[in-house]
């Protein structure tokens, strides 16, 4: 112990006897450690904003869209062709369905640009659609004041609205919003209730809800076409639900026997397995980038153990000569190599650590946390670099005939 104390004190005297050149080496580990723990910290707390706001959706909730969510991939030809979702698919699974509690149709207006207006207030990025009061019991809407509308104002097609807390603030600031006549894409609305923002949402987005009742939309807005289908299946029988849905709608859309399905039925936990399968593809890339770094940090770290050598080869003679064996040479060059990688290492983490700190003040929505895999990988990686850029250096020193290294100038 007493040893490896002395080795390391030795090392650490090397390093302050060339401080720039030292920190100049060890850069590139300080990049490709920060880079595995401030990535891994962004990437394990959007796992888990994501996953908490898709699992939201509740473990007996299945989403039917026209074309499903591929996380970034592409659409298919046969995607393209695909014919929307209409109300009378609501109707069909709420008819021929029995595993199916209840249907939400959410209908989105056509593709636009909308303002909403109150007063000379005015907001642009709204999230606008119509849907059913189940929308409500489902759980998707927490209200903080006001109330959700009711199925005989959505039957009626009352001019009725909703709003999300973002919204509020835009539009109404602190002034009470109950009962106020808002402008949404030109038509007058009466705001009746507006929610809290959702539990799990998404870094950076904004509640910026408006929703109104499903056949208002309707009326709004006569050309909207585009459907998604919120169901709500019976305890239990989620499954059950799942293929009732699929053959109701193979039906109903006239799907041949050989062809696959014109929709996309969801639960949250495929949902979560496809962002997953994203996340792995971002993750190995990072490994590779912060490889380079580690890479470069690495040969450099040789660089300077072999100018050290050189610049020390008297000093090796002298400790040949009085008994040091080829062994306690190795050591002591590998231990200034680690030590070296392994201050690198830690300031890299210290770096990771501060960008994780500072991307949780910028988006609070984003919970990042250094996970303890990322931290021993930057160890293991650091001390790892030091040991395998350390072998070369070390070999030759220890190779060192001692008496041509005390004659050496």
């Amino acid at each position: 112990m007493n040893l490896l104390i002395s080795v390391i004190g030795l090392a650490l005297a090397t390093l302050r006897e060339n401080k720039v050149r030292s920190f100049l080496t060890l850069l590139g580990v300080m990049i490709g450690t920060g880079t595995i723990i401030g990535v891994g910290s962004i990437l394990t707390g959007l796992d888990g904003a994501v996953t908490g706001a898709i699992r939201s959706l509740g473990t007996n909730t299945a989403i039917v869209m026209k074309i499903g969510p591929s996380f970034g991939g592409g659409r298919t030809p046969e995607q393209r062709m695909r014919r929307p979702l209409t109300y009378e698919n609501v109707v069909a699974i709420e008819e021929r369905c029995p595993s199916v509690e209840h249907v939400s149709p959410i209908l989105q207006p056509p593709n636009g640009v909308f303002r909403a207006r109150y007063k000379g207030n005015d907001a642009y990025q709204l999230n606008l659609f119509g849907t059913a009061e189940y929308y409500a019991t489902a759980g998707q809407a927490d209200m903080n004041t006001g109330r959700f509308f009711t199925d005989a104002e959505d039957r009626h097609r009352s001019s009725v609205a909703v709003i999300g807390q973002d919204m509020y603030k835009q539009l109404f600031g602190k002034e009470d919003a109950i009962g106020k006549i808002i402008l949404v894409a030109g038509h007058q609305v009466e705001v009746i209730g507006v929610m809290n923002p959702p539990a799990a949402a998404l870094p950076g987005q904004n509640d910026n809800r408006i929703i109104v009742p499903y056949f208002t939309m309707r009326k709004l807005f006569p050309t909207a076409q585009e459907h998604q289908l919120m169901v709500e299946a019976k305890e239990g029988k989620l499954a059950a639900a799942i293929d009732e849905m699929r053959s109701v709608l193979r039906q109903e859309r006239r799907v041949p026997l050989n062809k696959p399905d014109s929709f996309d039925i969801s639960t949250a936990d495929q949902l979560v397995d496809q962002f997953h399968s994203v996340t792995e593809i971002v993750a190995l890339v990072m490994v590779v980038l912060s490889s380079i770094g580690l890479l470069v940090g690495g040969i450099g770290v040789m660089n300077i153990m072999l100018v050290s050598v050189t610049e020390r080869t008297r000093e090796i003679g002298v400790r040949k000569a009085i008994g040091a064996r080829r062994g306690d040479i190795i050591i002591q060059f590998l231990t200034e190599a680690v030590v070296l990688t392994g201050l690198g290492g830690l300031i890299g983490m210290l770096f990771g650590w501060s960008v994780s700190m500072v991307t949780r003040f910028f988006l609070p929505n984003l919970p990042t946390l250094v996970p303890l895999w990322a931290v021993l990988l930057g160890i293991a990686v650091s001390v790892g670099i030091g040991v395998f850029f350390g072998i070369w250096p070390a070999s030759k020193a220890a190779r060192l005939d001692p008496v041509e290294a005390l004659r050496y100038e």
